[in-house]
């Protein structure tokens, strides 16, 4: 996958938009900080979610970190099989790692997100 092609937000969630639907997921950043993963709570298929706000949780031995909504929408379909597979977040967090996938009530609030060089130096800047 293009990683210059997804769009991301301040949370670590990236965003891929095929022009109907937008699947979400974590970055391999967001799964460097948490390790050693051990239960993701997805939101449901029909739940409206809203930019910034908390849909989901990842936890891992570490710490429970809030799954936010990069955008407002409905779920359309959540990736069930995270719960018994949570090794593909880590393995391949852009491709079977995706976690919920949403039809935008507002697409434009995608051009808000950052791109992968603002998300770099979002990263480089959290890391020191």
């Amino acid at each position: 996958m293009d990683l210059s092609s997804l769009r991301y937000s301040k949370s670590h969630e990236w965003v891929l938009w095929d022009g109907t639907t937008a699947t979400v997921g974590i970055t391999d950043f967001a799964v460097s900080q948490l390790t050693d993963l051990v239960f993701v709570e997805l939101p449901a298929p029909g739940t409206d979610v809203q930019a910034g706000q908390s849909c989901g949780e990842v936890e891992s031995v570490k710490a429970v970190s809030d799954l936010n909504s990069p955008l407002d929408g409905t779920v359309t379909e959540s990736n069930e099989n995270l719960a018994d597979e949570l090794e593909k977040l880590s393995d391949s967090p852009f491709e079977e790692g995706w976690m919920f996938k949403l039809t935008p009530s507002d697409p434009a609030q995608i051009e808000e997100l950052l791109d992968r060089a603002a998300y770099e130096k979002l990263c480089e800047d959290e890391a020191h």
